[in-house]
């Protein structure tokens, strides 16, 4: 947008100077509705009223010839480079800064806290943490919570959080024109970044975040003849970043945990990927050889890369404890909605080497008509740190799972063909469709391509010997859990025992099996006139072995042929539920673990495998008008609709909208659905117009009056769609993740309900006159608490019927507008001063979705649970306006100087 790359010849200097700067303070008071996710409702004494953004962009271009050392008569050593050497020089600096933290937090009011330090009973350092970390709501606005049997107040809180970047970047290119057949390009970029991880809920928590990038390629360009070009370039790339936690002690504790207290969707403690660290050194050769002969172009070219990449991200280190209430908590019971921790982690080495090789030949059949053929080629070595899971080998059990270095997958041939027809017809029907001149193209294509298996699934799968994944029993009621030291950071030893391996292994790594995807595409793209076209398009993509999370010795102890618990939108009778035969204690009894691998001796903890098993579609159909620039008026209108449906979306913890694990880790097929990437509409108008007026008219009217243009973009497209979730382990398989909501098609759309557990009649009684029997023995079904909405919470022990990606979030309307004013320098023109003004959302449209607007910048979904999940019960659920940003209106003025 603000920079522009310049070369001239002989002695001539080009470049630029800008800066800009935009600024957004809204006052909540006035219009709560542009900052949503600051404050929820009208804000009490001591909240945030006011949101602030800053944004500073400056930077400078210079561009021109080198001095280059020949030898000259009268012993001159240098002379300047006249059409030889050349150089560009670039250096931008970016600095942001907001006062706001989002919402969808509650706590506890002053006179709520003043209960809870008033009980008795309670763990004296849980309570001090709580008290020490968690804010004080203002006002009694989200209701209550349940605390020894008493009512607590709790209010939506916010507060100032800061949230900064800092950018430097460097760009400088050397150009070298050695003769007529033979060129140089050297380039160099530098990019140094500092900001905030801003993923823990409390600022308290947030941690620098230091990014360092680094580049340089030579490329050289070879005409061994006038039809043999040849292209050689070298690289090196250096990436160094890492994700701290800052020094905060947990008294009784090794390291401070994450701390989620789900009845009041906060979390206590550092960003729940942290720490983690990463450097890639990457080295590569690349060789592209173009041979013309007669009617066909021949290509042929190679990408070699050496990566040498140690890492360290050893996912839940610190451990992992989420309380579906914060009763439990205070009172140091164990975990009920996950426990886990990852011990004894090494550093992970992501060492590899990569292949990719084409050849492909453009094949000039008639002069309008061409024929594509091509081949690729792609290799991935199994990275060094994957290798490892040799050191398990004691554990593997022939015939069901073996634990060796993984093979790589190498037959990974990709053929591609197409055509390129441009009809030419003078009369007759064809004529007037297509008419004459080489005026309409018809294209048409299929081709195939491998993905690339990243590395954070094999850092995620160390073997026992580096790393072991720890779980507790959730169902149990364990006193003192954090005062004996939660789960302890010791790994478990006795490795050299297969029992003892396999009992502790949770990971396995299969051989390769490469993701790829099949696509075809056709087009017609028509030009009218000398400045209009008219394209539409079809492409349709096949995903092919995607990969997906499993737990493959998991089962659900539900469904599939096993009994579950009813649930009921109208109450039966006490008789009805007395004679029930089948309770939550029945299924809970059952295993979870698949017989051959319990048998096995893997019947302790999951066993993480991401599996290639996952399928994908894609079919969208869009057409394109265009206006070229004349006439000072540039414009395009596009549109697109698309339907993408898959069974799979997630590998990782990257959101919580859609689960990275699938709901049955037996059973794929019910998870094929609409994707979460589904945009079923999208809609954009782009134009540029240079205003007319006084452009070339001289003196006063031409400096003021003239050498105005406007831009704009208008956006319409669907929203992202999410998957709704109980929220607790319905099918109970140990994992939370997947466990999808019971859907009723005759409820009130976009609304949701908890459900209230049915018990027996108790027959046994203690002497103190509570029941005897467990609540889970006379469970035997649930009573939707409002059986008038779409979505019914799945409790534990009932069968979820609901599908991946039924919850419709907002989609975007937005519009783009800049306005800008060019001052000529001199007679000549060739200096300028640009002042310009961007304003984004410009009509201050407020659009809550878990994105941008108007950029690709990526944003973190992964704690927003409370959009999309109806239990424990916030008041968020389908209220997209109390989780997202409202991407307020942001005004950027710029002042850029071209000489």
């Amino acid at each position: 947008q603000f920079i522009t790359v310049t070369k001239s010849g002989g002695n001539d200097y080009h470049g630029s100077f800008y800066g800009g700067l935009r600024n957004r303070k809204l006052n909540a008071l006035d219009n709560l509705q542009k900052i949503a996710g600051v404050v929820r409702e009208n804000p009490g004494p001591g909240q945030v009223r006011q949101f602030r953004s800053d944004y500073v962009r400056a930077g400078a271009n210079f561009s021109g010839p080198l001095p280059l050392p020949v030898f000259g008569e009268g012993g001159r050593w240098f002379a300047p480079g006249k059409d030889k050497l050349f150089f560009f020089a670039s250096y931008e600096r970016l600095h942001t800064g907001d006062a706001a933290s989002a919402g969808g937090i509650t706590s506890p009011t002053a006179a709520g806290f003043a209960i809870i330090n008033a009980l008795p009973g309670m763990s004296g350092t849980n309570r001090t943490i709580f008290n020490t970390y968690v804010p004080v709501a203002a006002v009694n606005d989200a209701g209550f919570i349940q605390v020894a049997g008493i009512q607590v107040p709790i209010g939506n809180v916010s507060f100032a959080a800061p949230n900064f970047t800092k950018q430097n970047h460097v760009v400088t290119n050397v150009d070298w024109n050695q003769s007529t057949n033979t060129q140089h390009r050297f380039r160099f970029s530098m990019t140094n970044f500092a900001g905030i991880d801003t993923a823990a809920n409390l600022p308290v928590f947030f941690a620098p975040v230091p990014n360092k990038q680094r580049l340089f390629s030579y490329t050289m360009l070879h005409n061994f003849s006038a039809n043999v070009i040849n292209e050689t370039r070298l690289a090196f790339r250096r990436s160094e970043q890492s994700f701290p936690v800052p020094d905060i002690p947990y008294p009784g504790l090794d390291v401070f945990p994450n701390i989620g207290l789900l009845d009041l969707a906060i979390d206590i403690g550092p960003s729940g990927n942290a720490p983690q660290s990463g450097i890639e050194n990457n080295y590569q050769v690349v060789n592209n050889l173009t041979w013309l002969a007669g009617n066909h172009s021949f290509k042929f070219g190679g990408d070699f890369r050496n990566i040498i990449s140690p890492q360290r991200f050893i996912q839940r280190e610190r451990g992992d404890y989420q309380y579906l209430t914060t009763q439990r908590y205070l009172f140091d019971l164990n975990p009920d909605a996950l426990g886990e921790r990852n011990v004894g982690g090494n550093t992970y080495y992501g060492n590899q080497q990569i292949l990719y090789a084409f050849a492909q030949d453009d094949w000039r059949i008639r002069p309008n008509l061409t024929l594509n053929l091509g081949v690729g080629y792609s290799y991935q070595g199994v990275p060094l740190g994957a290798k490892f899971q040799a050191a398990n080998s004691i554990a593997s059990v022939p015939g069901l799972i073996e634990f060796g270095v993984p093979k790589a997958q190498k037959w990974n041939f990709a053929p591609k063909v197409g055509f390129a027809w441009s009809p030419d017809y003078t009369e007759g029907l064809m004529g007037s469709l297509f008419g004459s001149g080489g005026k309409t193209s018809i294209r048409a294509g299929f081709s195939m391509g491998y993905d690339y298996i990243f590395d954070n699934l094999y850092i995620l799968s160390n073997p026992p010997q580096a790393q072991q994944t720890i779980d507790i029993d959730l169902n149990a009621n364990t006193p003192g859990f954090l005062a004996g030291g939660g789960i302890s950071p010791i790994p478990q030893g006795g490795l050299t025992d297969p029992a003892t391996a396999r009992a502790v292994t949770g990971s396995h790594i299969p051989d390769q099996e490469v993701p790829y995807s099949l696509t075809w595409t056709g087009s017609i793209q028509r030009q009218f006139g000398n400045d209009y076209s008219l394209e539409i398009r079809y492409l349709g993509t096949r995903g092919i072995h995607l990969l997906t999370q499993n737990r493959v010795n998991i089962q659900n102890k539900i469904g599939n042929g096993l009994s579950s618990l009813p649930t009921f939108f109208s109450a039966p009778s006490q008789a009805q539920l007395d004679a029930t035969a089948l309770d939550l204690a029945d299924i809970q009894a059952r295993s979870m673990f698949v017989p051959a691998y319990a048998a096995a001796g893997f019947g302790f903890q999951p066993l993480v495998d991401f599996l290639s098993n996952g399928n994908s579609t894609y079919h969208g159909a869009s057409a394109a008008f265009n206006k070229r620039l004349s006439n000072g008026l540039q414009m395009t209108a596009a549109y697109t609709w698309s339907h993408l449906i898959d069974d799979t979306t997630a590998e990782v913890f990257s959101t919580v909208l859609s689960p990275r694990r699938v709901e049955d880790f037996q059973n794929l097929r019910p998870e094929r659905a609409d994707s979460a990437l589904d945009r079923r509409h999208r809609f954009v108008f782009s134009s540029l117009y240079d205003l007319p007026w006084f452009k070339s008219s001289n003196g006063f009217a031409g400096a003021v009056l003239g050498g105005w243009s406007i831009a704009g973009t208008l956006t319409f497209e669907s929203g992202q769609k999410a998957t709704v979730r109980s929220g607790n382990d319905a099918n109970l398989n140990g994992d939370s993740a997947g466990d999808r909501a019971i859907r009723n098609p005759d409820g009130v759309r976009g609304t949701a309900s908890a459900v209230t557990a049915l018990l027996r009649t108790c027959t046994a009684f203690n002497p103190n006159g509570l029941c005897a029997q467990s609540s889970a023995s006379r469970t035997v079904g649930y009573l939707a608490n409002n059986p008038n909405a779409e979505y019914i919470q799945a409790g534990n022990g009932a069968l979820s019927n609901g599908a991946r990606n039924t919850l419709q979030l907002p989609g975007i309307n937005n519009l783009d507008f800049s306005i800008f004013k060019n001052f000529r320098l001199g007679g000549e023109g060739r200096r300028r001063i640009q002042l310009r003004a961007d304003f984004f959302n410009a009509f201050n449209h407020p659009q809550y979705i878990p994105g941008s607007v108007n950029s690709v910048d990526p944003v973190a979904t992964t704690a927003v649970t409370q959009v999309n999940t109806i239990f424990p019960v916030t008041g968020d659920f389908n209220r997209p306006q109390n989780v997202f940003s409202s991407n307020p209106r942001v005004i950027n003025l710029a002042l850029r100087f071209d000489f």
